[in-house]
C-alpha cells in the first residue's frame, strides 16, 4: 500500500495525462489489431495447411495467454515498474538486460510502423493507382507525410492522441465483424476438408516433421498480430489506476484471440488455400469481394486504412515511451527524457520518427517490404517477451511456499518462457542473425548512456561476456548478409 501511495503522489507532482480503462483497452486493441489481421489468412496459407493453422493458434493462444497473464500479474505485484517489458528486464536481470529489452522493443515498435505504412498505401492503391501495390515512390512520399502528421498529433498531447485512438479502434471493428458474418454465411465444409493436412499428408499418413515445419512457418505471423498485448503495461505510468492496466490487458487478449481464430479458420472454408495465396494485399479484401462482390473489397480497404492509422498512432506512442522511461532510469542517454510543456517526450518522438523515415525507403529495395518488416518486428520483440516471462517465473519462485496462487504463477511463467524460447527457434536463422546485428548496434548507445549518467562501471563481468558474444555473432551475421543472406531476407 505504501508503494502505491508513493506512486500516486509522484504522478500528482508530475501532472502527467492520465489514461483510463477505456483509453488503455483501446490502445491495446488498437495496437494489436493493425495491418496483420487483414492479410493473416494469406500469410498462413502460404506455409501451412488448415490443421497446422489450428495447431499454431492453440500454441499461440496458450503461449500469448501465458505472456498476457504474466503482464497482468507483474503489474499487480510490482505496480512501481511503470515501463512494462523494459522495467521487468531491468528489475530482474540488471541495467544491461533492461537496456536490451528497451532497445529491442523500441526497434520492434517503429519497424512495425514501417509495415503499417506499407499496408496503408497498398490499401490506398486500390482507390488511387498512383500508389500501385503500396511500395513505389508515390507510396514512400505519402508514408513520409503520414509519419510526420502522426508525430504532430502526438506533440499536441498524449491525451488527444489516445482519444483519437479510441474513435479509430471502434471504427476498425465494423468491417471485421461484417467479414466474420460473411465467412460464416459462405463457409463450405467440402472446401474446409479438401486439404486439411497439405504437404504433411503422404500415402495416407501424416508426416509429423512436415506438419511441425508448417506450424513453425506460421509462428512469426502469430507473434506479429499479437504484438501490442503488453501496450497497457508499457503505458502503465500514465494510467489513472494501476488495476486498469491488468483489466485492459486481459480484455484485449481475449477479444483479439477470438477474432483472429474466427477470421483465419473460417477463411479456409470460404476459399482454398491455393486461391488465398494468390490474393493481392490486403487479402481480406479479395476474399470478401469473392463472397459479396466489389463493395466487399471497398469496405475492407477502407477498414485497412482506418485500422492501420490507429495502430500507427498507438505504436508511435509505445515507441517514444520506452526510451523516455529508460532514460529516466539511467539506461538510455539523458536527452531522451526531455519533455514538452504538454508532457510529450519530444526528443524520443523525434528520433523515433527519423529512424522510421529512413526505413520507409525500404519500400524501394524489397519486393516484399511488408513481409520483411513484420518479420523483423516480430523477431525484435522476442527478447523483451522472453525477459518478461523469465521475470514472471523469477518473481513467482521467490514467493514463500504456501502463498496463494504461487504454483499457478510458476506454471504460467514456465509456459511463457518455453513459448518465447520456441519462438526464437521457430523464427529461423536469417531473422535470428538480423536480430543479433540490431542488438549489437545498440551497444554504443548503452555505453553512452552509462557514461552520460556518471556510471564508472559499464558492464559487469557476465554482461561483458554477453556483449562480446553479441559482437562476434553480429560480425558473422554481417558476413552472412554480404555473401547472399540479405537477398533471401528482402526477397
Amino acid at each position: 500500500m505504501a508503494t502505491k501511495n508513493i506512486i500516486k503522489r509522484a504522478r500528482g507532482r508530475l501532472k502527467m495525462p492520465r489514461l483510463g480503462l477505456l483509453s488503455l483497452s483501446a490502445l491495446v486493441m488498437g495496437s494489436v489489431i493493425g495491418s496483420g489481421i487483414f492479410n493473416l489468412m494469406k500469410e498462413m496459407a502460404i506455409d501451412s495447411s488448415i490443421m497446422a493453422v489450428i495447431i499454431a493458434w492453440v500454441i499461440a493462444g496458450i503461449g500469448m495467454g501465458a505472456l498476457a497473464y504474466s503482464f497482468y500479474n507483474l503489474n499487480k505485484k510490482r505496480p512501481e515498474l511503470e515501463a512494462g517489458v523494459y522495467s521487468y528486464a531491468e528489475a530482474g536481470f540488471g541495467k544491461f538486460m533492461g537496456f536490451n529489452s528497451a532497445w529491442g522493443y523500441w526497434i520492434s515498435a517503429w519497424i512495425g510502423n514501417v509495415a503499417y505504412a506499407t499496408m496503408t498505401f497498398s490499401a490506398l492503391g486500390y482507390f488511387f493507382s498512383i500508389f500501385g501495390d503500396g511500395y513505389n515512390l508515390a507510396a514512400v512520399i505519402g508514408a513520409s507525410v503520414g509519419l510526420w502528421l502522426v508525430a504532430a498529433l502526438i506533440m499536441s498531447g498524449i491525451k488527444n492522441a489516445s482519444f483519437m485512438n479510441i474513435i479509430v479502434t471502434v471504427a476498425k471493428f465494423v468491417p471485421l465483424v461484417i467479414f466474420v458474418i460473411a465467412l460464416i454465411a459462405a463457409f463450405k465444409l467440402n472446401i474446409f476438408r479438401g486439404d486439411l493436412w497439405g504437404e504433411a499428408m503422404k500415402n495416407g499418413a501424416v508426416q509429423w516433421s512436415e506438419l511441425l515445419n508448417q506450424v513453425k512457418g506460421t509462428m512469426l505471423a502469430t507473434v506479429f498480430v499479437f504484438i501490442g498485448i503488453e501496450g497497457a503495461v508499457v503505458l502503465s505510468g500514465r494510467a489513472d489506476q494501476s488495476k486498469n492496466v491488468g483489466k485492459a490487458t486481459a480484455l484485449g487478449f481475449v477479444t483479439v484471440l477470438a477474432l483472429y481464430v474466427l477470421i483465419t479458420v473460417l477463411s479456409f472454408g470460404a476459399m482454398t488455400s491455393g486461391d488465398m495465396v494468390n490474393l493481392s494485399e490486403p487479402a481480406m479484401g479479395g476474399l470478401l469481394e469473392s463472397i459479396v462482390g466489389k463493395w466487399g473489397a471497398v469496405l475492407i480497404n477502407i477498414g485497412v486504412i482506418v485500422s492501420v492509422v490507429g495502430a500507427w498512432l498507438a505504436w508511435t506512442l509505445f515507441a517514444l515511451e520506452l526510451p523516455y522511461r529508460a532514460a529516466k532510469r539511467s539506461v538510455f542517454p539523458k536527452v531522451f527524457a526531455k519533455e514538452s510543456k504538454k508532457g510529450v517526450p519530444w526528443l524520443s518522438l523525434l528520433v523515433t520518427t527519423i529512424v522510421t523515415q529512413v526505413f520507409v525507403f525500404s519500400f524501394l529495395i524489397s519486393d516484399r517490404p511488408y513481409n520483411l518488416m513484420f518479420s523483423l518486428c516480430a523477431s525484435m520483440i522476442l527478447l523483451p517477451y522472453l525477459f518478461s516471462a523469465l521475470f514472471q517465473l523469477k518473481e513467482s519462485w521467490k514467493e514463500k511456499r504456501g502463498t496463494a496462487g504461487r504454483g499457478w504463477n510458476i506454471t504460467v511463467g514456465l509456459v511463457a518462457v518455453i513459448y518465447a524460447a520456441w519462438l526464437l527457434y521457430a523464427g529461423g536463422l536469417e531473422y535470428l542473425l538480423t536480430m543479433v546485428i540490431l542488438y549489437a548496434v545498440g551497444l554504443p548507445i548503452y555505453i553512452w548512456a552509462r557514461k552520460d549518467h556518471g556510471s564508472k562501471t559499464i558492464f559487469k563481468t557476465w554482461e561483458g561476456v554477453i556483449a562480446v558474444a553479441l559482437i562476434a555473432i553480429a560480425i558473422y551475421g554481417v558476413y552472412w548478409m554480404a555473401t547472399g543472406g540479405y537477398a533471401t531476407l528482402v526477397g
